[in-house]
């Protein structure tokens, strides 16, 4: 499927993931979040935590979910952004999130999201989009309230001790639960 893109941008194709694509969506995953290529861009968690995001046993995982779905997002034949849908009963949950590092901060992500968000309407009939943010992030967690969604108060702890999500920096991260009503959209 194509939509447009901010003004000045070229079209976007949005497509399923697909396992050959698993080594690209690892590096551009930990390109967006992890080490200093990461810093580029506004969304890097290389103060907070250090280690991989992910890895390509986790990204076929999402790629392969019977519920859900790894929307890979290409401009000019490139890949720069990526996002995951799991559709949860009456809601979908909206994550795996990611922009090329050199590509953020244009409008993109918005853009993006409006599909996914969509995407997950029509696919589902779901009314609502959920969504977990480490709670530290308070940039992020403003820019979705932005974008309309809301925080909950509902907290899920880090998995501390588990270094696929990545060694922690620090002793207070969690996970809040942010939800947006996409019925209406």
């Amino acid at each position: 499927m194509d939509t447009a893109t901010p003004p000045g941008s070229a079209r976007l194709t949005f497509r399923d993931a697909t396992d050959a694509d698993a080594p690209a969506l690892v590096a551009l995953i930990e390109s967006a979040y992890r080490g200093d290529s990461s810093r580029t861009g506004w969304t890097t968690e290389a103060d907070l935590l250090e280690g991989q995001r992910t890895d390509e046993e986790g990204v076929r995982a999402v790629i392969n979910a019977p519920a859900g779905r790894l929307l890979a997002v290409e401009r000019d034949g490139g890949l720069i952004a990526c996002c995951q849908l799991e559709h949860r009963g009456d809601a979908a949950y909206f994550g795996m999130f990611a922009v090329r590092p050199d590509s953020q901060g244009g409008g993109l992500g918005k853009v993006i999201i409006a599909e996914a968000e969509r995407t997950a309407r029509e696919s589902w009939g779901v009314a609502e989009m959920h969504m977990t943010v480490i709670s530290a992030r308070e940039d992020l967690i403003a820019w979705y309230e932005r974008r309309g969604y809301r925080r909950t108060g509902q907290f899920t702890p880090f998995p501390y001790g588990d270094e696929r999500f990545g060694i922690p920096q620090r002793a207070d991260l969690a996970f809040e639960l942010l939800v947006k009503d996409i019925e209406a959209l």
